[in-house]
């Protein structure tokens, strides 16, 4: 069956199915690449088949999507129908964003779907989602460095590959400093990430064997130092690794430029022959709470999994698709040598957990994984302080507080600052100079108000914000507890690492540091471009500006490559000139010095602009007086120059140190905050608190604003006392 009949059949399937005529439909979801070109297909089906219905395709980036649904669908501003993953389906439920569409009973719809999909889609006896399709990892395999007919039975037959690989080349590749890769290995010792009742269960003798197994593996060269996915797929493709676990995702990277096969993952023999156990994630269909039309919403949620649908993407976007029938009508995907087998992994993986708690176990999880790796703590230790990271993010929030002293306040700073304009108005010299100035007040009232729209309302929303105890799109007024709790470093010590003034002393070092490198390379560079017998200055100057036009995250993603233990350009160098290869990101030392290396990188071409500028207006008969005086070159820089640049270089350092101060796209790129969060500063805590700490978006405005009063306080100018 062709791809032209298969989409030829869901159109004439979709105009069998109840019509949703005369509709006005929205859909969003998060998909890219092969997934997204599938499911555009579909859609344009479903179009054909409702000339009459409108239907709106949103595709939103996957790291925002799950806040953007939970701000948008209680106002009214989201989809009728998305697309999304079962383990958030707790939160959802709980901000009661979704609705069911069957009963988990209805054996009409439940016999539709493999029984996997249904039970992790399935809450309260309701199905609150049509399964779309199943994820989860399995072992890539290079038959050419793996000449056995079967596949890999267990991990210690993938680890005694090690003498008989060439020089260079893994026998296993994965990104091991990561908790859901992590994640199999634990299950097949009896660990878990997280139990039922939603606490932290990556602690006990479970997890430190894996941890241990995960060490013993790196020592010995099985695995790969501080292995990223671009990485993993990189070694993989060259040849370099003879097996991989990965997910759906690296059969599309792949393509025809490797020959390979795909099993199940192994089993351990030291954890008494159980296989290794991945998370398996089912994407569903959901439909909103606030869908306009529920009956049509439902109808178009079911259309994707219908069997033609099913195929489509199963062939074009290469989904395991959850659909049983799709199957079974297209033999060609039960021969699939990935999909087929991605099938049966999925079969015999481990559903996610579906508690709001999961969100919060990745990252603690991969703290404690990275400094067991590391060698910073023992396993027991590292784990031990994982769990205390969890506690934190997860403790009670602060108790409810009643928000009328606040309101009256509020007013009456109002009632305060509108009798003082009513005073002002009855002042007759201010009313004459106001009608004298309205000319001028309308050449700038459209400034005012963008300024205001852009600038002080956030602002003021972000203030407003900060009073309120958030998490998961639930909220209410707590008064200055996010700032008590900041300021007070949530009760512990002043200076642990995370606290408050920890990062504060962090962040005015990087700022410290960057502006003196900034301005002495720049003011230096400057220097010697400006002199008259250089020649090729035009050359020099387009070269040297190079780092500041290349846009900062692709600066910070190249330079955080270069910093790499194993495959690093800056350790090849250190090592070709006899030293030893550095764990960049394993130290704060270390680790911020590969953030002020990027930042001065990035920062010191508009110095150097600023300068060359500022130069150029300096009288050269300043400099032949100090000559004619006897002045050395030396007393001149210091006595004419210096003081000549100061009023352009005043602002320039001021806004340099701003944005730095804020620089967000270095530190969470470079070292991402490595080790365990020593190297964040204020904004990317901010960022941390509101986007990976469960959406705590209260404490991270309180962090927003203590930011802009520091530099409020730091670059407030005083007027200068009037001349006697």
């Amino acid at each position: 069956m062709t791809l032209r009949s298969l989409l030829a059949a869901l159109a004439a399937l979709l105009l069998a199915a109840p019509s949703a005529s005369a509709q006005h439909l929205t859909l969003w979801h998060a998909y890219r690449g092969a997934e997204q070109t599938a499911l555009d297909q579909v859609l344009d089906a479903w179009r054909r088949a409702h000339p009459a219905a409108t239907l709106d395709v949103l595709a939103v980036p996957f790291e925002a999507y799950a806040s953007k649904l939970e701000s948008a669908i209680p106002h009214d501003h989201g989809p009728d129908v998305f697309v999304d993953a079962h383990e958030r389906l707790a939160s959802y439920r709980s901000l009661g964003l979704v609705t069911p569409v069957a009963a988990a009973t209805d054996a009409a719809v439940t016999a539709r779907f493999d029984d996997t999909a249904v039970r992790a889609l399935t809450a309260a006896g309701q199905l609150y989602a049509f399964p779309l399709s199943v994820k989860c990892v399995a072992l890539f395999y290079n038959p050419a460095l793996w000449t056995d007919p079967s596949p890999p039975a267990t991990l210690e037959a993938i680890e005694a590959l090690r003498p008989r690989l060439p020089a260079g080349t893994y026998p296993l590749v994965y990104e091991s400093q990561g908790a859901y890769f992590h994640a199999p290995l634990l299950h097949a010792y009896g660990g878990a990430m997280l139990d039922d009742a939603g606490r932290y269960a990556f602690v006990g003798p479970a997890a430190e064997r894996s941890l241990r197994r995960v060490i013993s593996m790196t020592r010995a060269a099985v695995i790969p130092d501080e292995a990223s996915g671009a990485l993993v797929s990189q070694l993989f493709a060259s040849g370099r690794a003879a097996t991989a676990i990965s997910g759906p995702w690296l059969a599309a990277d792949l393509g025809a430029r490797l020959p390979f096969r795909v099993a199940p993952l192994p089993a351990l023999t030291d954890a008494g022959g159980r296989r290794m156990e991945p998370y398996a994630t089912v994407e569903g269909a959901f439909v909103s709470s606030r869908a306009r039309d529920r009956a049509a919403a439902v109808a178009l949620a079911s259309a994707l999994t219908e069997v033609p649908a099913a195929i489509v993407r199963a062939r074009v976007g290469r989904q395991v698709v959850a659909t049983r029938d799709a199957w079974t009508t297209d033999p060609a995907l039960a021969r699939d040598p990935v999909l087929s087998v991605f099938r049966e992994a999925a079969a015999h993986a481990r559903p996610m957990p579906t508690h709001p708690h999961m969100r919060a176990v990745f990252e603690p999880a991969r703290q404690s994984i990275l400094k067991a790796l590391r060698g910073d703590r023992s396993p027991r230790t590292a784990l031990e302080e994982g769990q205390h990271r969890f506690d934190d993010v997860t403790r009670p929030l602060p108790r409810r507080r009643d928000a009328t002293l606040a309101l009256l306040v509020v007013g009456m700073l109002a009632m305060g600052f509108a009798l003082n304009a009513m005073r002002g108005l009855r002042d007759p010299v201010f009313r004459r100079d106001l009608r004298r100035s309205l000319p001028a007040y309308a050449w700038v009232t459209h400034a005012a108000i963008t300024l205001a729209l852009l600038v002080v309302v956030p602002l003021v929303i972000g203030a407003v914000t900060s009073l309120y105890a958030t998490r998961e799109g639930h909220s209410y007024f707590v008064g200055v507890a996010n700032y008590v709790d900041i300021l007070t470093a949530r009760g512990g010590p002043l200076l642990a690492t995370g606290s408050f003034y920890r990062v504060l002393l962090v962040t005015v070092l990087w700022t410290a540091a960057n502006i003196t490198l900034h301005v002495s390379l720049g003011v230096a560079l400057a220097l010697l471009l400006s002199r008259p017998l250089l020649r090729m200055k035009a050359l020099y100057r387009v070269l040297l500006i190079i780092p500041w036009a290349v846009p900062s995250y692709v600066t910070a993603l190249a330079w955080r490559g270069m910093f790499h233990r194993q495959f690093g350009a800056v350790n090849a160098l250190l090592v070709a000139l006899g030293g030893e290869p550095v764990s960049w990101f394993a130290r704060f030392s270390t680790a911020f010095t590969a953030n002020v290396t990027t930042n001065v990188w990035l920062g010191f071409p508009f110095m150097m602009v600023v300068t060359i500028g500022a130069l150029a207006g300096i009288p050269k008969d300043l400099y032949e007086a100090a000559a004619v005086d006897g002045a050395t070159a030396w007393q001149q820089f210091w006595k004419v120059t210096v003081p000549m640049l100061r009023p352009a270089m005043g602002p320039s350092v001021a806004m340099g140190a701003v944005w730095t101060f804020n620089q967000f796209n270095v530190v969470f790129l470079v070292s991402g905050g490595e080790p365990d969060g020593e190297t964040d500063i204020l904004v990317s805590e901010a960022y941390r608190w509101a986007f990976t700490r469960q959406a705590q978006y209260g404490y991270a405005s309180a962090y927003a604003v203590l930011i802009f009063l520091i530099l409020l306080l730091v670059t407030r100018r005083r007027t200068p006392e009037a001349l006697p």
